[in-house]
């Protein structure tokens, strides 16, 4: 999990993965990410190269969301 972390961590600072952690659900360990990326394509070519592709299972969906940036 550390690579995973240590891989994610340089898309959190460039501000393309907004939030990433585990969720603590007593029922069972998953986490989340929130990334803002310009394409499906690019977020599954993110994810082949996570070293924790291998045991983690991955699901993904777009938001429509509110956000401080300012609307063009």
């Amino acid at each position: 999990m550390m690579d995973h972390i240590a891989y994610w961590k340089p898309y959190l600072d460039q501000g393309l993965m907004l939030v990433m952690g585990p969720v603590l659900d007593p029922k069972g360990a998953y986490g989340l990410g929130i990334v803002k990326l310009e394409s499906e394509e690019l977020l599954n070519e993110l994810i082949s190269k996570d070293p924790a592709s291998s045991i983690n299972r991955y699901e993904y969906y777009p938001i429509m969301a509110l956000t401080s940036e300012k609307l063009a």
